[in-house]
């Protein structure tokens, strides 16, 4: 039996770093990666395609590890990162996008994240596991902003 979370979260800020700088980090994967919490092996699978492979996080008696690859395509002149789920690796599929705009003085950041995790539970427990796996999700995406935004000299 297993159930299915979806997430669906956005975000925008502004950081002081320059365009250049911040695109450079973005679209650099592994780099971009370094400042995302609990993940416990980021593996380059080629093609730009890398597998995320997450900390194990605990709820009560049971143990999740979220793990899914996404192939990313950079195009610097129209500011986008996007990156795009790959079936049949890990229990998840997760998709989403930086779009990077240079305002001079700061550079201004959308991101935008979907994802649909399956978990070997019964259907009994979504309404306890989903809030929580949201939540959890939410957090660290908050997590890597937070840090993106230090690197980048602060929020503008």
């Amino acid at each position: 039996m297993t159930i299915k979370v979806a997430i669906d979260l956005g975000y925008e800020f502004a950081v002081k770093a320059d365009y250049a700088t911040v695109f450079d980090t973005l679209s650099n994967v592994p780099v971009s990666a370094s400042f995302f919490p609990k993940v416990d092996q980021l593996v380059d699978l080629g093609d730009n395609v890398y597998r995320w492979e997450m900390a194990k996080i605990g709820l009560a008696q049971i143990n999740l590890q979220t793990i899914y690859a996404s192939k990313y395509t950079a195009n610097k002149a129209n500011g986008s990162v996007v990156w795009t789920p790959v079936a049949g690796e890990g229990n998840a599929l997760v998709s989403g996008s930086w779009q990077v705009t240079d305002k001079k003085k700061s550079t201004h950041l959308v991101l935008k994240l979907q994802g649909e995790l399956t978990l070997p539970l019964p259907g009994l427990m979504k309404m306890v596991v989903s809030p929580v796996v949201e939540a959890e999700f939410e957090k660290l995406v908050e997590q890597y902003i937070d840090k993106l935004a230090e690197h980048f000299g602060g929020e503008a």
